[in-house]
């Protein structure tokens, strides 16, 4: 058995950048700044950059509401590709695929505080004053796809955030 599953709290270190595959699939890429609670010797906290990438209408959703500077929390895994340079060098990316995003801040935040984005397989729906939506399938026991139905987020903005 293997994980990979990644949980991030961060903003945006600028805002995303939404295009659109040859087949028409939407796809949005933004830097996410997560800030190390430790210091280092000078007393200083260390801000590690992220590179997040969403698909489909995810991706549309981060492309009309998200901006820099927003905080946001994303749930995804771990993904490393490799292209080729223009000088022919093979170089390495690590990026995180989003399957969840919910923004985070006050309600009063005129970008939508407070709202969800599953990757699943259900359209979006409201439940308790925030937006849930999902785009994909899951696999059961049987071995068979079957769409996934809305989850609660995982993520409780109320809780404690060491950072």
């Amino acid at each position: 058995m293997s994980v990979n599953k990644v949980i991030l709290v961060g903003n945006l270190g600028k805002d995303p950048e939404l295009r659109y595959t040859p087949s028409g699939a939407a796809v949005a890429t933004f830097s996410l700044a997560t800030t190390n609670p430790f210091k280092d010797k000078e007393g200083n906290k260390q801000t590690e950059w992220h590179n997040i990438v969403a698909w489909r209408q995810l991706a549309e959703i981060c492309g009309k509401f998200l901006h820099k500077g927003k905080q946001v929390y994303i749930e995804g895994r771990i993904q490393t590709r490799s292209y080729d340079d223009r000088d022919g060098n093979k170089r390495y990316i690590t990026e995180i695929v989003a399957d969840q995003m919910q923004m985070l801040g006050s309600r009063d935040d005129n970008q939508g505080g407070g709202q969800g984005y599953n990757q699943g397989s259900q359209g979006s729906s409201r439940s308790g004053g925030g937006q849930s939506y999902n785009q994909g399938v899951q696999n059961t026991s049987s071995g068979k796809p079957q769409e996934s139905s809305f989850e609660e987020p995982v993520f409780n903005p109320d809780d404690e955030i060491p950072f």
